[in-house]
């Protein structure tokens, strides 16, 4: 009953924290997200795209990838998705994947080192991750201490870049973008949000530290001892049969 019980609280933070943003905050944290995708997406080239964590539509428009998959823990998954699956246990082959969007997944999984070593194991050589998060050291790491709610994003695991940045070092990756944004204060008000637009230059200026999220780009390295196989094209059954994985996925968790 308690693995039960454990295995529904990811699926229930992911679901609330996609309906959070269609708040005010939410729509402003989105919007400054999604121009930040916008910039880096496009050097981004390969054949397979993967999404996981809240879904937000249009997040990936900017991608040249031709095959984007978006993948919740919502089980089964919601209408803006291709597949549901478990976020530490990826339905995907290893080394097929040319690019991840964790998408303040590591927030919500239950075991978020084991969430990016699934991340190491599906990217190919050269693949690329980028990670989106709440900062602790911010206004927003404030309010979740002070929070007495179980909403999301409030509920979620607060980690940060270093943190984050370590990990993905220890699994072999190359660091390769930083970047904090969102300096206003984490208040529901559309009128003061916008009033307070000008936080952001100041913040990225004065001190980029203590924005209320953050970007990460990590680079998966070639190991000098594995020849790499040409991919002369792209071999989309790795990916397109994602579903029938993630069910089986699902079913082992259940049982």
């Amino acid at each position: 009953m308690k693995n039960e019980e454990n295995s529904q609280q990811p699926q229930l933070s992911a679901r609330q924290l996609s309906d959070w943003y269609c708040s005010s905050l939410g729509q402003k944290l989105a919007y400054c997200e999604q121009h930040l995708l916008d910039e880096i997406l496009p050097d981004l080239f390969g054949y397979h795209l993967l999404q996981v964590g809240a879904i937000v539509p249009s997040l990936l428009s900017a991608s040249r990838i031709m095959h984007k998959v978006v993948m919740s823990v919502d089980n089964p998954p919601g209408p803006l998705c291709d597949v549901s699956g478990l976020a530490e246990h990826l339905p995907v082959q290893p080394d097929c994947i040319d690019a991840v969007l964790h998408y303040h997944s590591l927030e919500f999984a239950d075991d978020p080192r084991q969430l990016l070593r699934e991340t190491e194991r599906v990217l190919v050589p050269e693949g690329n991750v980028i990670i989106m998060g709440l900062n602790p050291i911010s206004m927003w790491g404030v309010r979740r201490l002070l929070s007495r709610t179980e909403m999301a994003p409030w509920n979620g695991r607060f980690l940060s870049i270093t943190r984050v940045r370590d990990w993905l070092e220890l699994l072999g990756f190359d660091i390769h973008v930083t970047r904090h944004y969102f300096f206003r204060p984490p208040v529901n008000r559309t009128g003061l949000l916008s009033r307070l637009q000008f936080l952001e230059s100041w913040g990225d200026r004065c001190c980029p530290v203590i924005g209320g999220a953050y970007m990460l780009v990590a680079r998966k390295k070639v190991s000098t001892m594995t020849p790499i196989k040409p991919r002369w094209r792209p071999n989309r059954s790795v990916v397109a049969g994602l579903g029938d994985a993630a069910s089986r996925s699902y079913e082992r968790n259940e049982s």
